[in-house]
Parts: structure tokens; sequence; C-alpha cells
């Protein structure tokens, strides 16, 4: 299995240790940012396979880092799933016209599930 790079852009810090250790366990790099400032020049130093972005976080929210990665043809071929908490129709409808690859609302997924989805796009299943 090839290693692949994952960034956690997440404010939690529980939430964002339990996908790591999963993706580690994987054998997958895991790089973690805890909002969507860090997460963009982390994207820039790092060229990650996978984002997992909350949307809610203190300095620049997920859908702010979304817009600015796929402004940018190197980064927006990129997946990008979204773990959020926040399920309203509007802030769906604006990331799916970003472009996600998924959106998964945080209470109706484990992360067993959550990494199933992460397996898939990555192709390491």
């Amino acid at each position: 299995m090839s290693k692949k790079k994952v960034l956690i852009v997440e404010d939690d810090n529980f939430v964002a240790e339990v996908y790591s250790t999963k993706l580690l366990e994987m054998g997958h790099e895991v790089r973690i940012a805890q909002n969507g400032e860090d997460g963009l020049k982390m994207v820039a130093e790092e060229r990650p396979d996978l984002i997992l972005l909350d949307i809610i976080m203190p300095v620049m929210g997920g859908i702010e880092m979304l817009e600015e990665i796929k402004k940018k043809n190197e980064w927006k071929q990129i997946p990008v799933i979204l773990l959020t908490n926040v399920g309203e129709k509007e802030s769906v409808q604006k990331v799916r016209s970003l472009g996600v690859q998924d959106y998964l609302i945080k209470s109706h997924f484990t992360p067993a599930e959550v990494i199933e989805k992460i397996e898939a796009i990555l192709g390491t299943r």
C-alpha cells in the first residue's frame, strides 16, 4: 500500500486525534491544522493527498479555506471531505458547488465509516 498524506483541519483536538490515530495505524502520514489559515500553509508545504476539513473553526473556517484551495490550479484536484456538525442546506449547497468529495455530519458517522470513505477516495482499499 502506498503511503498517503492526509491533512486534518479541525480545531477540536479530540476529533483530530481520533482520525489521526486511525489513519496512522493504517500507514498514512497525517498532519493536523487547527484552522483554515494554518491548513492552507500546510497544503502549500505538504501537498496532501486528501483533506479532512471542519467548517466551524477560529481564524479561518472550512468554507473559506475550501474556496482558497479551489482557486489554485495545483490544489483544486485535492479531494476534500468536509466533516462537520453544520448541516444547513445553504452550507451543503455551497460546498457542493465548490466540489467537495463528500460532506459528512459528525454525529451521523462513526470514525470507522469516515475512515472507510477516506480509504475509498485514496484508493487504498
